[in-house]
């Protein structure tokens, strides 16, 4: 099960994710993704590489497909630029083949849908295919427990003083007695004394 939040993701580490993924399912390995806020980028092509019928998402979800940038700028002599520029588009046709292969959807909607940002809730992300259920809460099924759960108890060695409170009379510092804690004068040892109004 992989619970995803991704808001945005480098293109060649997120490719090693996804093709982990589909070795696995390659080798029969049952893959169940969810989305539980935002996957965006790559990470809606993760979101979309489960398992058929494992791929979920909250309803308050969100999914972005949108074009692969760089992963950084990119410096260098005007051919340099020009190859990086032809990499990024040859990765963007990739990128739209393996989202059309995930949803089902023709590679020519895809082209015209990843023109801008396209942004999809959870429930249009079902209908385009990228996942293949929202998950709703069941009012019956999650019940309160029956058992209180104890925390356990917060003792002191003395009863709980805040800063600028008098101590009680049995707390109070008898002269000539030894100083028996930082606030037991009513003002604190770490700094000029403060005259309190």
């Amino acid at each position: 099960k992989l619970y995803l939040n991704i808001p945005g993701a480098n293109l060649r580490p997120a490719l090693a994710i996804y093709d982990a993924i589909s070795e696995l399912k390659a080798d029969g390995v049952k893959i169940a993704t969810t989305n539980i806020a935002l996957c965006a980028g790559m990470g809606s092509l993760i979101a979309g590489a489960g398992t058929k019928g494992m791929r979920y998402s909250l309803p308050n979800a969100r999914f972005l497909l949108q074009k692969t940038g760089m992963d950084q700028v990119f410096r260098g002599q005007a051919t340099d630029i020009a190859l990086e520029v032809r990499n990024v588009k040859k990765w963007n046709e990739l990128m739209n083949e393996e989202i059309s292969r995930v949803t089902g959807q023709s590679l020519e909607r895809i082209d015209n849908d990843l023109k801008r940002d396209f942004y999809l809730s959870s429930e249009e992300a079902v209908r385009y295919g990228l996942i293949d259920e929202v998950l709703l809460p069941m009012p019956g099924k999650r019940t309160p427990p029956s058992d209180v759960v104890d925390l356990g108890s917060f003792q002191s060695g003395s009863e709980q003083k805040y800063q600028g409170e008098s101590p009680s009379p049995t707390e109070q510092q008898q002269p000539g007695a030894p100083n028996q804690g930082m606030f037991s004068n009513g003002d604190d040892d770490d700094g000029p004394k403060i005259a309190k109004g």
